[in-house]
């Protein structure tokens, strides 16, 4: 079998969509995207794929690494994308071949059905939602899903320093929205970065009696002893990792115990076998995966994969889109379901999924560009 090819699509609300095509007709699919850089992935993935165009996709590793050593800038967010997207087709492709999920090649799977978790945010709100939108939400990703984990974004801007009447909302806020859903639920929050490493542990220290499963990001990834200093300071466990590449950018992350959760997003971080083994590096520090997923089907589909066959796998996140798009309705032949906040384990070769290809040409958006953001009155904007 021989790679002949590889074709990216721009689709609506802000995906790209990659297949890989082979001279036995097999396809696969991937998600070689990074948020707002969709056009420069693309170009990328027609670059970095010239260097395997012509080989055997089973080889997935010996491929891997021919595409990562070919540049000698290796590594960063949109390279690392592009060979993610590759990658996820590639094992789609072998999983395809010898008719088994790809978690069967990665030593099978440990659970039966995957846990899920979405967002308290229903649209991108400036200043974002009221504290009632955001329990009418909660209430009704209940309702749907039957969730059994929630998680919504702290709201920006934040002081540098923060006095006590400036930290009250967001205490009000996640205390309202933990008293709609009950102790049963889990929520987290996302601190995105956007508090300072001074008033971080003041922040987690107020929302500690709530109970959140894990915080966010608590302080920007660029210093990891910040985030060192932090975790000793409080028994709220921390989460960080979206913004990291591959196994060397978690390295001092894990080594230094920094956070109790890993958050690889498999559309950046190298691929789903580059995720085992991030979950393989803080299984030996007892650390919990929850993979960062903000994107589409595709992304899942690699995602749930690797929750299948990860002993310490916490929690899957996905957006929550109201249209369905995140779980593939529209773009795949048969969408995802949500039954009591879990998907059952997939059965089906490769990723599981196969695109509606009438759907995605529909969905089809070389203006994605525009489309990414909500542009309000004053004329700011902010990602969908």
């Amino acid at each position: 079998m021989k790679i002949t090819g590889f074709e990216t699509f721009y689709v609506k609300p802000r995906w790209l969509i990659l297949k890989v095509y082979t001279d036995e007709g097999i396809t696969g699919v991937g998600e070689p995207i990074l948020e707002c850089r969709a056009h420069s992935c693309a170009a990328a993935v027609q670059e970095i794929g010239q260097n395997i165009l012509g080989e055997d996709p089973r080889r997935v590793e010996a491929l891997w690494q021919r595409m990562y050593r070919s540049s000698f800038y290796r590594g960063g967010p949109i390279a690392m994308s592009a060979i993610t997207g590759i990658e996820m087709a590639l094992w789609d492709i072998k999983g395809k071949a010898l008719g088994v999920p790809v978690y069967e090649l990665l030593r099978g799977a440990v659970r039966d059905k995957i846990r899920m978790y979405t967002h308290v945010k229903a649209v991108a709100i400036k200043g974002g939602n009221t504290i009632d939108e955001m329990c009418a939400l909660a209430r009704k990703r209940l309702a749907d899903w039957g969730m059994t984990a929630l998680k919504y974004s702290i709201i920006a801007p934040i002081s540098p320093i923060i006095g006590r009447e400036e930290m009250k909302p967001h205490i009000e806020r996640f205390a309202a929205v933990r008293d709609t859903i009950g102790d049963a639920v889990d929520l987290a929050i996302d601190f995105h970065g956007r508090v300072s490493p001074a008033n971080a542990p003041r922040l987690i220290d107020a929302l500690a009696p709530y109970h959140p499963l894990f915080i966010e990001e608590p302080v920007l990834p660029d210093n990891v002893d910040e985030m060192v200093d932090i975790s000793r300071r409080t028994n709220v466990p921390l989460a960080a990792g979206e913004r990291l590449f591959t196994r060397w950018g978690y390295r001092e992350l894990i080594e230094k115990q920094a956070v109790r959760v890993l958050q690889p997003d498999l559309c950046h971080v190298g691929g789903i076998f580059e995720a085992r083994k991030i979950a393989a590096m803080g299984e030996v520090y007892h650390m919990s995966i929850a993979p960062h997923n903000p994107l589409g089907p595709i992304s899942l589909a690699a995602c749930l994969q690797l929750d299948a066959c990860t002993p310490n796998f916490l929690v899957q996140e996905f957006p929550g889109h109201p249209e369905g798009w995140d779980l593939g309705q529209e773009l795949l032949q048969e969408p995802f379901t949500i039954q009591n906040g879990y998907i059952d384990l997939p059965k089906k070769p490769g990723l599981g999924v196969e695109l509606n290809d009438a759907a995605l040409e529909a969905l089809k958006d070389d203006g994605w560009r525009k489309n990414q953001f909500v542009t309000y009155e004053d004329g700011s904007q902010a990602d969908w």
